[in-house]
């Protein structure tokens, strides 16, 4: 009869949210991937790169913002940074992308927003970049803005996303912690039917460089963590849509060239295959990865690339499974998407051990 009490007591007490704190996969004691991450596990562990959120929570139906991913202190457009991105499946909108395939370099911060925000925030951007000193004789300005479809819990086409939250996540953007989850970009994001967001992880390779992965989750399939099928086992049915989008920006102190940050990028989606990505005929799947080394050194040659590549498929996987493990339930537009139960989680990758 006890035991019975005492099990009664732990389900209701489950029930009311207890053990439900969020945490990072490697807090919960889920490790994922075989190289060790940096000291932070983050995209700021590549020296200088800044990260900075501004989240809209408005009345029952706002749930959005915009996140900013700075890859350096100085003026990017008189300081360009090699660059690349790679498309898993178009169906999205990533401003300033042609340019980028075609010079290999990117000039501004990368932003990433709600669909329907894009080209608003693309407009701030450009007039922050303008109104930076050195650039008041500059006719021309590739803003670099990318985003996904957060039009289950937020009112997209209100487009409340304005220059004064663009201005404020560049100004707000710092190292360090980045805080995840239901936040900036992904405040009212969707992923495998749980809450997603921002998540963020990092990688050191044997030769001392590191990758950074930051990524915005709002894409479907089947989740796998660790090679475990959790979601078909929470949901003991079918998963839920298929289609969906999913950002993903790469760091790297490494010295590589375009040519290779494009094959750096491509591996990203060999990341979000572990996690059970669908990428269905309406998903956004988009990778864009950087350089921030600025030195002489020659760029990193081709049979030097394989710690990198691993280093981008293990950050990109650990990264979107942070953005679901740190996400809270989140009720907006007139629905409620609940959080991924992630002490149910950890019991399934144990007893999967």
């Amino acid at each position: 009869m006890m035991i019975q009490r005492t099990f009664l007591f732990l389900l209701l007490v489950s029930i009311a949210g207890w053990g439900q704190q969020r945490v990072r996969a490697r807090e919960a004691g889920v490790t994922l991937g075989a190289m060790k991450p940096g000291p932070l596990n983050s995209i700021t562990d590549v020296a200088g790169v800044r990260v900075g959120h501004v989240t809209l929570r408005q009345g029952p139906n706002i749930c959005t913002g915009v996140t900013a991913i700075v890859p350096h202190g100085g003026n990017l457009f008189q300081e360009k940074v090699p660059g690349a991105v790679f498309v898993g499946n178009g169906f999205g909108k990533f401003v300033g992308t042609t340019q980028i395939e075609e010079l290999g370099e990117i000039e501004t911060p990368i932003l990433l927003t709600s669909t329907l925000n894009v080209w608003r925030v693309a407009d701030a951007l450009t007039d922050w970049m303008l109104g930076l000193p050195g650039n008041e004789e500059v006719r021309s300005i590739n803003p670099v803005v990318g985003e996904t479809n957060d039009g289950a819990l937020n009112d997209i086409r209100s487009r409340p996303v304005g220059r004064d939250h663009v201005f404020a996540a560049l100004r707000e953007a710092a190292g360090g912690p980045v805080t995840e989850g239901a936040v900036g970009a992904g405040t009212g994001t969707v992923a495998f039917g749980w809450k997603g967001g921002i998540g963020t992880s990092s990688r050191i390779t044997r030769e001392g460089w590191t990758v950074g992965a930051l990524v915005q989750t709002n894409y479907g399939g089947d989740l796998m963590i660790g090679g475990v099928a959790v979601g078909r086992r929470l949901r003991n049915e079918p998963p839920p849509s298929p289609d969906g989008s999913v950002i993903v920006v790469l760091a790297t102190d490494a010295p590589v060239d375009a040519r290779n940050l494009k094959r750096m990028a491509a591996r990203a989606m060999l990341g979000l295959g572990r996690t059970g990505a669908a990428g269905s005929n309406g998903s956004g799947d988009y990778a864009l990865a950087f350089s921030t080394a600025r030195s002489a050194q020659p760029p990193v040659g081709n049979n030097s690339m394989s710690g990198l590549f691993l280093a981008v498929i293990e950050a990109t996987e650990e990264a979107v499974v942070n953005s679901l493990f740190m996400a809270e339930p989140m009720e907006g537009n007139g629905r409620r998407i609940e959080a991924l139960p992630v002490d149910r989680v950890v019991q399934m990758l144990r007893e999967a051990r």
